[in-house]
């Protein structure tokens, strides 16, 4: 029997939440793009998601206002972004991230490490910069590349998409990333 989509006798705000963002690859979606994905190829490529699921996935974000949907002038493709509504997800990105980070890291540390882009230093799991002590927002953060991101990755495969390959280097999130090589805007 199918899971129901939604929690109709539950009317407890971390029920209706779980509707939006609580399904399987949706809370990726929405990590990756505050990683700066944008494109519709780049999602798929990068999370190894299958595209009728990704069209979904992304669909129901716009629906709900977390992602918007726009065509970038001079170009002929869509891109998607975070609304106000959907970067107020950050804090709680940061915190499944965190855990992760504690509980499942590879043993030579995590894959991801936040800095704040002012000063460089590292983030606590709860967001403040370890060296200025003050809460950094999320434009003022940047993704580097943590000591465990080579070391024995679970799927290799998975670290030659585009998306991968861009935060190989430190990259401020919210930036969009660059387009593949031969591929435009």
């Amino acid at each position: 029997m199918a899971l129901p989509r939604d929690y109709t006798t539950l009317t407890c705000a971390l029920s209706r939440s779980l509707e939006i963002i609580g399904e399987r690859w949706t809370l990726l979606i929405v990590r990756d793009a505050f990683y700066g994905v944008r494109r519709f190829g780049d999602f798929a490529s990068h999370l190894n998601i299958p595209r009728a699921v990704l069209t979904d996935r992304l669909t129901a974000l716009v629906e709900a206002d977390v992602l918007e949907r726009t065509t970038p002038p001079g170009t002929r493709r869509e891109v998607y972004g975070l609304t106000s509504k959907g970067l107020s997800l950050w804090p709680a990105v940061r915190a499944l991230s965190a855990w992760g980070d504690e509980h499942y890291a590879p043993p030579a540390g995590p894959r991801r490490i936040f800095r704040h882009a002012q000063d460089d230093a590292p983030l606590t799991p709860d967001g403040h910069c370890t060296h200025c002590k003050e809460p950094v927002p999320v434009r003022d953060i940047l993704i580097t590349p943590g000591p465990g991101l080579s070391a024995n990755p679970t799927n290799p495969t998975t670290d030659e998409d585009p998306v991968s390959r861009a935060l190989r280097t430190p990259h401020r999130l919210l930036t969009p990333l660059p387009p593949p090589k031969g591929q435009h805007p």
